[in-house]
């Protein structure tokens, strides 16, 4: 009886790891599949490529936006309820781009996507809720490592559906593939209602978390990271289509060896999480985006611009990103693990905002993409660093008036 339900309860964890996994996929595939299409969206709605970089950076914004109010929801409501909600809302987003003739609709039902989207900030929930211990750090690492490959793969799908279906692709494919988790979320995800709080401590709960400084100072920990990562996903295609004057094929082919940084990231992210404690693998991942600050700093003023002199300061920048980023998650959604929804929420609502507003300003640096960028990552990683000390030191502080 004990093996069967061991049996159970191991079927059960992988089903939930391929849902959280495709959770990921949809994720990410709204901002990077579409990057190769860039030039045929500009031509489309006859605007510029900045423009339509433009719209990612609205759409990061909408999805931290919605996440506000789906997070804490789902505390009182349940998950499954307000992911199938979510879901279904995305869907009729992508539905409304395919069907734009106007840069004004399309951007407002990008809007209505980003809104729907904000749904899949409940995977941090869900892996607050499903797992425990040193299984949940495993998954997260598994998890950003898994957003890392579906990004540098991404495109050079992205580059395929451009070619068969124009841009529409992207977004067909994106609503099939959302069809497909709506239909698993329904099947498989038990409607349990958390015994949390009622509808009108929402605010009260947000006011608690965000009081609580290591709360907030990991998860800026994890926005600053973060931020690093997707202003050059941004920014990519200004630099390598606009710039180096790739093709759509070249351009997806050279962003593979991003997403190799990280499945290296995400290996020595899981042989640290073993060895070291968690403020010592922050500080590891936000060196290693310091020096790839430093490198790209010195290539860009020693070397002309070219993939390599892009791609290897960013590789060492995205290994660091795999290491700091998860493990600063989890030590935020520790803090308050009774409200994983909100926390969830909070958390993303801070990660996408920095990265929405500080890919939209290093677009506005103009030609010298490489340098802003650089100068970008030296900035964050000192301020991660010394975050992470104030924390640690906090701790110390903590323990010794006990």
């Amino acid at each position: 009886m004990n093996k069967r339900n061991e049996i159970h309860d191991s079927k059960r964890k992988w089903a939930a790891i391929i849902l959280l996994l495709t959770m990921v996929l949809l994720g990410v595939f709204p901002l990077d599949v579409l990057l190769p299409s860039f030039p045929a969206l500009a031509e489309h709605f006859r605007t510029t490529p900045s423009d339509i970089a433009f719209s990612i950076s609205l759409f990061a914004v909408g999805i931290s936006l919605s996440q506000l109010v789906i997070g804490p929801l789902s505390d009182t409501m349940g998950r499954k309820a307000l992911l199938l909600a979510g879901l279904a809302v995305s869907i009729i987003g992508a539905a409304g781009c395919v069907l734009s003739t106007d840069y004004t609709w399309f951007l407002l039902f990008r809007l209505v996507q980003a809104i729907g989207c904000g749904c899949f900030v409940l995977s941090q929930a869900l892996v607050q809720d499903l797992f425990q211990g040193p299984e949940r750090d495993r998954l997260r690492i598994l998890m950003v490592t898994a957003s890392g490959i579906f990004i540098s793969i991404s495109p050079l799908l992205g580059s395929v559906l451009q070619h068969v279906m124009d841009w529409p692709g992207s977004f067909l494919l994106f609503i099939a593939l959302a069809g497909i988790v709506f239909l698993k979320t329904h099947f498989f995800l038990e409607d349990k209602r958390p015994l949390t709080a009622s509808p009108q401590n929402i605010l009260h709960a947000y006011r608690q978390i965000c009081a609580d400084a290591g709360f907030m100072g990991y998860w800026l920990i994890a926005a600053f990271t973060f931020s690093c990562h997707f202003s050059f996903i941004v920014i990519s295609p200004l630099i390598f289509m606009e710039q180096l004057q790739l093709s759509e094929y070249e351009f997806s082919l050279a962003l593979l060896l991003y997403g190799a940084a990280y499945i290296v990231g995400g290996g020595i992210a899981q042989i640290l999480s073993c060895r070291i404690s968690p403020s010592i693998q922050i500080i590891v991942g936000l060196s290693l985006i310091c020096f790839s600050g430093l490198v790209m700093l010195l290539l860009s003023h020693w070397s002309e611009l070219s993939i390599l002199t892009v791609l290897i300061p960013m590789i060492i920048c995205t290994a660091g990103t795999t290491i700091a980023r998860p493990i600063a998650t989890s030590k935020a959604m520790d803090v308050f693990p009774e409200n994983a929804g909100t926390s969830a929420s909070a958390g993303n609502t801070i990660i996408f905002i920095c990265g929405g507003l500080i890919s939209a300003l290093i677009n506005l640096s103009g030609a010298d993409l490489q340098t802003t960028l650089a100068l970008t990552f030296l900035l964050l990683s000192a301020a991660g660093l010394a975050l992470n000390h104030l924390l640690s030191c906090r701790s110390e502080h903590a323990r010794d008036g006990r």
